[in-house]
């Protein structure tokens, strides 16, 4: 079993940044990929980025050259920079993280955070 814990949400200003954090604890072992996903109200839960860890980057056309999802390995922590912000990016951000241990696949999801981009 994984947990994930996120961090790093808050109010920022348009064009301001702001760092997310995803931390992975318990049975990292068969962790292979994590991804960042966000849910506005009213709307379905989007795609952000997700990086695989043989090495494979994906962001969403949405947040292409503003958004960046990084990890760091010893630590099983997932990251997401966020410069350039726009009010449409508000959105609660969940982690996601996909484990395979022996043929076996499972989903992960953090509990969320909350990202609100206004003046």
């Amino acid at each position: 079993q994984v947990q994930l814990v996120e961090s790093g949400g808050g109010l920022v200003q348009p064009g301001g940044s702001l760092r997310l954090s995803c931390a992975a604890t318990g049975s990292t072992s068969g962790l292979n990929a994590m991804a960042w996903y966000r849910q506005a109200p009213g709307e379905q839960r989007e795609l952000v980025a997700r990086i695989l860890y043989g090495g494979s980057i994906y962001h969403a056309d949405s947040v292409k050259g503003r958004f960046t999802i990084s990890r760091d390995s010893a630590k099983n922590t997932v990251y997401l920079q966020m410069n350039s912000l726009k009010p449409e990016d508000t959105a609660v951000y969940y982690c996601n993280a996909d484990s395979s241990v022996s043929g076996i696949y499972f989903q992960y999801w953090g509990q969320g955070t909350q990202v609100t981009v206004s003046y």
